[in-house]
This record gives structure tokens, C-alpha cells and sequence, in this order.
């Protein structure tokens, strides 16, 4: 069992579950394309953690960086990602990673 803890809240994944696959569970905004670590559309900086990658991903990842489609938490993981509800709160201010990079 592997807690995430966000902007705004902490969950905790399911079995099997991707990174990814949690994060749109519970609402939070994450680009993506592939989901099998080819494309980085869902490139997220990981403030504190480890993760673990179900298979290598093709798509370059810097450190402090994520692909949370392919990969899983090895422990208490921290991400800079936030949910629609974060994005209204802040006037439209929010933006997603893909916007940043």
C-alpha cells in the first residue's frame, strides 16, 4: 500500500493501480497520452519519494520528474499536482506540468 500525498489531499493507491490510475481516481488533473511511458504528456515533478517503473519508460525523465503512467510508489510518495477544484481556487491561476515544462 503506497500513500500520495498531493496539493490538496493524500490517497492511497489500490492494488495495481498506477500512479496515474490513483491520481485520476481521485481527481486530480494529470495530462497524459500513452499511458505506457512513451510520449512524457504526463511528466510530474515529484516533491519527496521513490518510485518504481512497471517498465522502462522511452520518454526522458530529469530528476525531480515522474511519468506516473508507468510506475507505482515505492513507499510515501509527495507530487506538485493538484485537482480542478485547486485550478478554480486559485482564479485560474493553476497549471498543469505540461504547461510548465
Amino acid at each position: 500500500m503506497s500513500l500520495v500525498i498531493t496539493r490538496s489531499r493524500s490517497l492511497v493507491l489500490h492494488a495495481g493501480e498506477t500512479l496515474l490510475e490513483g491520481l485520476e481516481r481521485t481527481g486530480h488533473m494529470v495530462e497524459y497520452q500513452c499511458r505506457s511511458g512513451y510520449c512524457g504528456s504526463c511528466r510530474t515533478r515529484m516533491l519527496s519519494g521513490e518510485v518504481e517503473y512497471l517498465s522502462e519508460p522511452l520518454a526522458y525523465v530529469a530528476n525531480g520528474e515522474v511519468l506516473p503512467c508507468c510506475c507505482v510508489p515505492v513507499g510515501t510518495v509527495s507530487l506538485d499536482v493538484g485537482t480542478e477544484r485547486d485550478y478554480e481556487s486559485d482564479g485560474g491561476a493553476y497549471r498543469t506540468q505540461s504547461e510548465l515544462i
